[in-house]
This record gives structure tokens, C-alpha cells and sequence, in this order.
């Protein structure tokens, strides 16, 4: 009886280890995997840009299954990540500032301006005056205007400079905008400026956020006050990056209330737009779902999409932004309103994505995708460039490794199939050892009556 537990006792440790053995995460497990060429051999971190070839093999929403190999056929860390150089910073430029006479100021309503100006609309002498008797003017000037006439570019914020004031400021101002000195639109009703020194420490709060093309900016103090200002600067946009976005064409099925589409990968939609044949002009909404049985998300739209003309000359609607890029499988473009005369094909655009990771082991290296049965494992790299550039400078980048043309055959279709669900050892096991257990409970019991029941001899 004491071998037979022991044997119970052996099976029970040894037996769920093969059991619960899972689905190896190798090259072996994906559809086809594409050879890395390193920029730099020795360079530990690279990055990589999925092209459409990537995106069309790939199964999972999230690009789970698109995992970098070393020679020896084991995964690399790896995850997508932001890791385009920083955004140059945005161009400062001066602009002419005038001061306004404070009583003026403060009675905007009441205000004439009287502005000389050249040929381009810039001002050359501003005079301000105010109906009704002269009044005496305060020292300190509580209104100004800034002429932005010779900008060609919107301006994204005002930053306001004075000299080092001899008592702290807090004050709160009103800008204003204007195309010709005369009507005047407001921009921001309250903006905060602060500018609070303690011994050598200083706090200061001089930037106001714009988003604005007016060609004259009016400044006037609500509250607190302001000293004279030395100057005024905006914040002009920096050299926007070239637009990376790729576009497909989907053709679609007409149904009951619009027009379904499908995604032929796993492609990051974040613009749509819409092609017709002809000549159009119709509102449309664009929804999408992520399988048959789910519920459609609205996307974007209403939105009016027209078309006028064919060639160079014709004109067009400009694509619709998503809030958040897609992945979804199915589309659909319902009409809101409209007439719609043949069917539209509707366009997707995606910005490539990038996935860093880490060399280990020997090279050559392979970017392998599609797969319903392993997962890539996120690694922190987001953090690692973000640390790297603190220290290398906020330029600095992984190494670029880019795939080969012709893209290597592995496991082919059959990897999009799930793996077959192993024998469930550790169940069969535990309920052989309570069997096991109610015998070898029922075998001492049966032995105990028999031993009561023997009668004994004289």
C-alpha cells in the first residue's frame, strides 16, 4: 500500500509538466518571415518601417504577431514605438509693438486708431485717439497693438517681454485680433501672465496660446498690472515633416444602407476618403467594425465629399482625419444625404509604423508576421529611447534595419490556423487521484471490518 502512494505521489509532480506545456513562440509558428539588413552591425538597438507587405500578412489587431528572430530562432525583444526625431522647435520671430494711451486702453469701445501704413499693410506710426476732450494720460501704457501683417504663417502663440519689474506681476489680459485696425475679434477673453521673483529664483508665465492669422494683435490689461513691454514675439510653426501617409483603394459591396468594405491587413487607418466615377457632391458617414457580429463604430462624418472636374483642374474634398487610428476589418460608407449615382470606392490612408528591437545573439536577423498561435512579448523600448535621448540628445535614434524585398515562406497558411488544444493531463490526473484516493479509503475500511469481524480462538 505504501508503494502504490508513492507511485500517486510521483505521477502527481511529473505528469502536469508535460501537460502544461505550451506553444513555443519560434519562426516555425508564423506565415513568412523577411531577412533584416543592418545600417550599423554593432549598434544594439534598431528600428524598423512595416511596409504593406507586413501589414497584409499579419492577423492580430494589435501586431502581436510580428516578432524579430535571431539565427537561432529565438525571439528578439521588440514593440512598436514613437521614435521619429523631435519635432524642430517652433520659429520665433519679433514683431513691432505700439502702446496705446491707458484711458484708451481701458475704453476700447471708445477707441480711434489712426495708423500710417506702407503699400503691404504694415504699420509704420499708430496715433490712438478717443472722442470727447483730451484727458490726461497715465505713465504706464495698459493696451498695445502688434502688427503681424508681414507674417505668412499662422501664429500658435504670443510671448510678451519686459524688463525685470521691481515688484512681482500677476495680471490678466484680453487679445484681440484684427484684419483691418478698425473691427476687431476676440482671440483669448483671459490669459494669465506671471512673473514672481524670490532672491535668485524667478517664476514667469509669458507665453499666450494662439491659433490665429490676424494681421494686427490688440493686447489690453483686465487686471493687475503690466510693465511697459520691451517686446513681442509669436511662435510660427517649425518645418512640418514630409507627409509619410499611404493610401489603398477599396472597392466595396453595395447593401441596405450604404457600402461595405474590407481591409486586406492590419493596416493603421487614419484618414478615408471617398472616389467617384463622376462628378459628386454627398454627405457620408464612414463607420467600421472588426468582425461580422460586432457592432458598427462611427468613425467620422457626417462629412461632405465632392468632386468636380477630372484632372488637374478638377477639385476635390480633402481627406477626413480619424480621432484615433483603426485597425478594423470591415468598413462601411452610409450616404447622409445626397444623391448617389454609382458606387464609390473608398480610399484608407496609414502612416507606417515603426518597431524597435534589441540585437541578441548571433545575426542574421528576420522580421517574421502572421500568426493565430503565438503572441510577441511587449518589451519596455518606448522607455529605452526615451532614456537613451536624454543622455545622446533628442535627436538620437535606434539604427535603421530595413526587409528584404522577397519575403522567405514558413509555416504558410497553416499558422493562421489555431493550435489544436492539448489533452488536458492535469484534469484527468487529479480526478484519477480522487478515484485513486476513495479506493485506497475504501480498501483500509473493507480490511478494518474484516479484522472486527474475525472471531478469536480459544
Amino acid at each position: 500500500m505504501i508503494a502504490l502512494r508513492t507511485r500517486v505521489a510521483w505521477l502527481a509532480l511529473c505528469v502536469p509538466g508535460l501537460a502544461l506545456a505550451a506553444v513555443t513562440n519560434e519562426p516555425a509558428q508564423y506565415v513568412q518571415q523577411w531577412p533584416l539588413q543592418l545600417q550599423v552591425a554593432e549598434a544594439g538597438a534598431y528600428r524598423v518601417l512595416l511596409d504593406e507587405a507586413v501589414y497584409r500578412t499579419a492577423q492580430s489587431p494589435t501586431l502581436a504577431d510580428v516578432q524579430p528572430f535571431n539565427a537561432q530562432g529565438r525571439p528578439l525583444p521588440a514593440a512598436l514605438a514613437e521614435v521619429d526625431a523631435a519635432v524642430p522647435a517652433a520659429e520665433l520671430k519679433a514683431l513691432p509693438i505700439f502702446a496705446l494711451p491707458s484711458r484708451a486702453g481701458a475704453r476700447s469701445g471708445d477707441l480711434e486708431l489712426i495708423a500710417e501704413r506702407d503699400g503691404d499693410g504694415r504699420i509704420r506710426r499708430i496715433q490712438a485717439r478717443e472722442p470727447g476732450p483730451a484727458r490726461v494720460q497715465d505713465e504706464a501704457p495698459v493696451a498695445w497693438v502688434i502688427d503681424a501683417s508681414a507674417l505668412r504663417a499662422p501664429m500658435r502663440a504670443l510671448r510678451l517681454e519686459w524688463d525685470r519689474p521691481s515688484s512681482p506681476v500677476q495680471a490678466e489680459l484680453q487679445v484681440e485680433g484684427s484684419e483691418n485696425l478698425r473691427d476687431w475679434y476676440l482671440l483669448d477673453p483671459r490669459a494669465s501672465v506671471v512673473d514672481l521673483g524670490n532672491g535668485e529664483q524667478r517664476l514667469q508665465q509669458r507665453r499666450i496660446a494662439l491659433d490665429s492669422n490676424a494681421r494686427y494683435l490688440r493686447v489690453q490689461v483686465l487686471s493687475g498690472q503690466l510693465p511697459p513691454l520691451r517686446q513681442a514675439q509669436v511662435e510660427l510653426p517649425g518645418p512640418l515633416r514630409p507627409d509619410a501617409t499611404r493610401w489603398l483603394v477599396l472597392a466595396g459591396q453595395p447593401q441596405e444602407r450604404g457600402y461595405v468594405y474590407t481591409l486586406p491587413g492590419r493596416f493603421p487607418v487614419g484618414q478615408v476618403d471617398v472616389v467617384s466615377p463622376d462628378n459628386q457632391a454627398t454627405r457620408w458617414i464612414v463607420q467600421s467594425r472588426d468582425s461580422t457580429e460586432a457592432p458598427w463604430v462611427q468613425r467620422a462624418g457626417p462629412w461632405l465629399a465632392y468632386q468636380l472636374g477630372t484632372g488637374a483642374s478638377g477639385q476635390r474634398s480633402p481627406p477626413q482625419a480619424l480621432a484615433l487610428p483603426s485597425r478594423d476589418r470591415y468598413w462601411r460608407l452610409i450616404p447622409d444625404s445626397g444623391e448617389v449615382a454609382a458606387m464609390p470606392e473608398l480610399r484608407v490612408g496609414y502612416r507606417p509604423e515603426t518597431l524597435v528591437f534589441i540585437a541578441q545573439g548571433p545575426a542574421p536577423y528576420a522580421l517574421a508576421a502572421g500568426s493565430a498561435r503565438v503572441q510577441r512579448a511587449q518589451a519596455p523600448l518606448s522607455q529605452l529611447v526615451a532614456a537613451l535621448r536624454r543622455t545622446r540628445g533628442a535627436e538620437w535614434q535606434p539604427a535603421m534595419a530595413t526587409l528584404s524585398a522577397s519575403a522567405q515562406p514558413l509555416a504558410g497558411p497553416q499558422a493562421l490556423l489555431p493550435a489544436e488544444r492539448p489533452i488536458d493531463w492535469k484534469t484527468w490526473l487529479l480526478w484519477a487521484l480522487l478515484v485513486g484516493g476513495a479506493l485506497l479509503v475504501g480498501g483500509f475500511a473493507v480490511s478494518l471490518l474484516r479484522g472486527r469481524g474475525a472471531a478469536p480462538t480459544a
